[in-house]
């Protein structure tokens, strides 16, 4: 095993580790873990972070029921639009994209570094969500209401996104649950869990079809994960994960400027 490996899985105890402690977020590190430290293709890349997502989703959801927190229709809802559209997307959409984009001078766009160039856009738009850490209303609301067509469209934009970049969205189903399902923030959070779970791992279905998986170093980098999401748990009993959150931001803003940087000047 060489450094590079070393580092890999030690991103991959950190992902979980986030995960446990904050609740969200680390899963949008692990297609950068996966391209930059493991040399994995985009592509591929971020068919692994879909299962690794999916998987780590599920232990939190699982936790989640457990407490009586996930609103099982919410999440049905909004989950049938979201996996639909992030199956498609994985089968038939990312297959279709053309090896080379577009040119700007001497500058070729291929299909990998437009991928990771949109990954570093959701990056930044997640690193703000984080930073801007609002306060979270603990408000229960008696009644949970449903904007239908709102949900749907925000289930299909939020599984096509999760589809291209492999990143479980929770930046953008949190607010859309409690703006457009009346959920309070809890139960909005608990049932994010639950919906990236299904959609992650039934996108990653489409990608069993159409490329090599391997299912080895697939599975040690998810069990790594997972361990790295109890180590967080574990610590939360002695650090407070909001207090992490605008830190991480941070850190996740500035991952998203050096991919960038590092796509455009290769």
């Amino acid at each position: 095993m060489d450094l590079n490996q070393v580092f890999g899985y030690i991103g991959a105890m950190f992902i979980g580790v986030v995960l446990g402690l904050i609740g969200g977020g680390g899963s949008i590190l692990t297609v950068p873990i996966l391209v930059y430290l493991l040399f994995v293709n985009p592509v591929t890349a971020t068919a692994y972070s879909l299962f690794v997502v999916g998987v780590s989703s599920l232990v939190g959801a699982i936790r989640n029921i457990q407490k009586g927190l996930v609103d099982f229709k919410t999440a049905i809802v909004f989950a049938i639009p979201a996996f639909i559209a992030v199956y498609i997307t994985r089968k038939y959409v990312v297959p279709a994209i053309p090896e080379s984009l577009f040119s700007i001078g001497n500058l070729t766009i291929t299909k990998n570094i437009g991928i990771m160039l949109f990954f570093a856009v959701i990056m930044l738009i997640a690193s703000i969500s984080m930073i801007r850490n609002k306060r979270e209303a603990e408000r229960e609301i008696s009644e949970v209401s449903y904007n239908y067509p709102l949900i749907i469209i925000e289930g299909i934009t939020v599984g096509v996104i999760t589809g291209i970049v492999g990143a479980g969205g929770g930046f953008l189903i949190i607010p859309a649950l409690v703006l457009l399902a009346k959920l309070p923030m809890k139960k909005a959070v608990a049932t994010s869990l639950l919906i990236i779970a299904i959609k992650s791992l039934i996108g990653f279905i489409g990608d069993v079809e159409n490329l090599d998986i391997d299912w080895t170093f697939l599975l040690i980098f998810t069990f790594i994960s997972v361990l790295g999401i109890f180590l967080g748990i574990y610590l939360s009993n002695f650090i407070e994960g909001k207090k992490l959150k605008k830190g991480f931001g941070w850190f996740v803003l500035i991952m998203g400027i050096y991919i960038i940087y590092k796509e455009l000047t290769l």
